[in-house]
């Protein structure tokens, strides 16, 4: 089972903590690449939350000296830290032993983002709503810690590496996050 909607569905599945959602994005292994390749339609659909935090980022603190170049330069962050992540596990997967099973994995990512990012809005929405700040940081941990956990359980099972392994790829991806934040902020 291919495309968005079945990516969805598997992504919905994993988040719930069921493994059958990485059983759902199986193909054939001469299929793999192919369907990977397929799972990067999960960045233009991870867009409009993007857009959405920024929306909300600048009605939080204002829009700043120059808005459009802030938010070109994030959004190429966006990209680069997108495609950079997919790269560099390609190659960790092949050096872990686990090359074949890097298309499976990278589809999972993908398209666990889409719904890590829809929740890191619905974290974003109590702060926006001018509920009280304990209200909103609880949102945000618990959104924050739900989609690290997320990560880690799709990287985990889809790469049957060992959970260590697991929360460094985990920690890489983050790591990749916060240094495009600084470069770009």
């Amino acid at each position: 089972m291919t495309g968005a909607l079945a990516g969805l569905q598997a992504a919905w599945l994993l988040a719930r903590g069921r493994p059958e959602g990485a059983r759902l994005l199986s193909v054939p292994p001469a299929d793999a690449l192919a369907a990977a390749a397929r799972s990067f339609w999960a960045a233009p659909l991870c867009l409009p939350a993007f857009v959405c935090l920024h929306v909300i980022g600048w009605m939080e603190s204002g829009l700043g000296a120059f808005p459009a170049r802030g938010f070109a330069l994030d959004l190429l962050g966006f990209v680069i830290g997108w495609a950079g992540f997919a790269l560099l596990t390609r190659g960790l997967a092949a050096r872990l032993g686990r090359q074949a099973l890097w298309p499976g994995f990278i589809t999972a990512w993908n398209w666990c983002n889409v719904l890590q990012y829809l929740m890191l809005v619905a974290a974003a929405l109590p702060s926006l709503l001018g509920l009280p700040d304990v209200v909103a940081e609880t949102a945000w941990l618990a959104a924050m810690g739900w989609a690290l956990w997320l990560e880690w359980f799709a990287t985990r099972l889809t790469l049957a590496v060992p959970a260590l392994t697991a929360v460094a790829l985990v920690a890489l991806d983050f790591s990749i996050g916060l240094m495009l934040v600084a470069l770009t902020g």
